[in-house]
């Protein structure tokens, strides 16, 4: 049995006659009968009552009228499912997040796009940049968020844009309770959070390079795993580097660092050409970060 046989057995159903299904499937009237013979043959039950004006179902066809439509209903499902993932419109995708500097949009994409592509499943990977680039070659991640000089070279990438560091400062330190910008001369003395651990090493040295650049030469203090990164910054004895304000929690503050330093941000993948799904989210990282058009104004 094939699916052809339901589709030409529902038609006859719903057309009452051999002639009107027969124009309907555009198939040769024989042809739709000989197929109907064989249907049910392999049945072995009788499913139409052949009259002078048409077909009538038997007590049998009509039962497989309703088996047939939600079979065909379902195989349209199926193929539906199929042009779906092809479009990027259901699917999964595996993005790994690095742990430290933290694009500040990340909320903002991660929202958005589970808003816009709700049959799309993202499922979030946070970790050290060593460990989320060989996930990534090793085909664990399908793409990696995290600063550019986290990205090995010969990553395809999406430009995220320059993101200012942010000196993340614990509730009880004497910095915290000062405002506007932090002065480099400021944190001469002062201690800073690197993960020390060799799978984020290039985090810990993007944040002495930072320092470094802003004439700063502080000591550098290994922090806990995973979210016990900051726990010695929240605890007051020691500062961190940041670039997403998201990573002040527990009353921790982040303010920015003067002279200002940035860091540059990406979305990387391995493809050349991605799947449906990730060129999807591609797609509404370049929405949100493209530049805002100047508005135009009349001038009387």
């Amino acid at each position: 049995m094939e699916l052809r046989h339901l589709r030409y057995f529902v038609a006859i159903a719903e057309e009452g006659s051999f002639t009107g299904a027969a124009e309907r499937l555009w198939i040769a009237q024989p042809g739709l009968s000989t197929q109907m013979r064989r249907l049910e043959a392999e049945l072995d039950v009788k499913l139409l009552e052949r009259h002078a004006r048409g077909v009538a179902l038997t007590e049998a066809g009509d039962l497989f009228l309703g088996r047939a439509r939600a079979t065909l209903d379902a195989a349209d499902a199926a193929l539906a499912t199929g042009r779906d993932l092809q479009a990027g419109l259901v699917g999964t995708v595996r993005l790994g997040i690095a742990t430290g500097a933290g694009w500040p949009r990340t909320p903002e994409l991660l929202d958005g796009f589970g808003r816009d592509r709700p049959e799309i499943e993202v499922t979030v990977v946070e970790s050290y940049g060593g460990t989320l680039s060989r996930d990534l070659d090793d085909g664990r991640l399908d793409a990696v968020l995290a600063p550019s000089s986290f990205c090995a070279v010969d990553l395809f990438r999406r430009s995220l844009g320059r993101e200012p560091w942010l000196v993340l400062i614990g509730p009880g330190h004497p910095l915290a309770g000062t405002r506007g910008p932090v002065a480099a001369e400021d944190l001469e003395p002062e201690t800073f959070v690197v993960t020390g651990h060799r799978d984020g090493a290039a985090y810990d040295r993007a944040v002495a390079d930072a320092l470094s650049g802003a004439g700063i030469e502080p000591a550098l203090q290994r922090g806990g795993p995973g979210p016990a990164l900051f726990a010695a910054v929240a605890a007051g004895e020691a500062l961190a580097l940041t670039a997403s304000t998201d990573a002040a929690v527990g009353g921790m503050v982040a303010r920015p660092l003067a002279p200002a330093c940035e860091i540059d941000f990406a979305l990387a993948w391995g493809a050349e050409a991605p799947a449906p799904a990730l060129q999807q989210l591609i797609s509404a990282a370049q929405a949100l970060t493209a530049p805002t058009p100047p508005v135009l104004r009349a001038v009387a």
